[in-house]
């Protein structure tokens, strides 16, 4: 596929990487890049030999440096909540409902809209050079993009607060100490892990992945008596999958087993 301010690769493991690419602007979002992911992520979707996703910064010095404040300016009288709706809202919304893995590789600066779009991934992976800032505040506006869902129940509300009320930066490691990311690890081994995890998400059965992130995501918003009906009903869906029944197989065949994402 072609695009301009994006990458799209798919390897022959099934694992489909967005790049992020306008180096220049440190991958700062404008009108196109954010339809260009929309309709990446929506591909993803759709093709059922794709059965994870990484979303990366590429080689430059940020992951996503958010809002292209340069294009904003350009914009006389434009709504903010218009333009939420139309590039940010709708790129989460399909990055929560994909039914597959999806793996943000951040090897620079993630800032504003950029450290939202990090943390709304399944798993957020992070050179030890990298860095995370809720910046909102420091323009007089408030976290958008989810930071106001995700952040909290990352860290816990007291810390979310003070990282969104000082717009600091929360080194790489730091961000792994308290819960914000999955994995921190050295600059050179980044794209090895990535792709070492990736791979791995890619070979396990994605679709009892893509049930598992939706029960874990319905958890936030249900009682326990619901949660345990939900349970029952999603493991019901994941036992007629035919990758269930080629784990039992493989279990009783004493085999490494052949999962094919269905």
């Amino acid at each position: 596929m072609s695009y301009e301010h994006i990458l799209f690769d798919v390897s022959a493991q099934g694992v489909a990487t967005i790049t992020l690419n306008r180096p220049e602007v440190y991958n700062a979002i404008n009108e196109q890049i954010a339809q260009e992911l929309q309709d990446a992520l929506k591909t993803c979707g759709k093709d059922k030999a794709i059965r994870a996703v990484v979303l990366s910064g590429g080689a430059g010095k940020a992951f996503c440096s958010g809002q292209d404040l340069k294009e904003g300016a350009t914009q006389k009288g434009r709504s903010l909540y218009e333009s939420i709706e139309r590039k940010y809202n709708p790129t989460v919304r399909l990055m929560r409902n994909l039914p597959k893995p999806i793996i943000a590789r951040v090897q620079g600066v993630a800032a504003g809209a950029g450290c939202s779009l990090a943390l709304a991934a399944d798993l957020v992976v992070a050179a030890d050079t990298a860095y995370f800032a809720e910046l909102f505040i420091n323009i007089g506006l408030v976290p958008d993009t989810g930071s106001s869902y995700f952040l909290p129940r990352l860290v816990g509300a007291a810390r979310a607060f003070e990282i969104c009320s000082t717009g600091r930066k929360v080194s790489a490691s730091e961000a792994q100490q308290i819960g914000m990311i999955a994995h921190c690890v050295p600059a050179a081994e980044l794209d090895a892990f990535v792709d070492k995890l990736a791979t791995d998400m890619a070979s396990r059965p994605t679709a009892g992945l893509g049930l598992l992130k939706k029960l874990l995501q319905e958890s936030f918003s249900h009682n326990l008596e619901q949660m345990l009906e939900k349970e029952a009903l999603y493991q019901e869906a994941a036992g007629k999958t035919f990758d269930h029944a080629e784990g039992v197989q493989a279990f009783l065949e004493k085999r490494a087993p052949k999962f094919e994402g269905r």
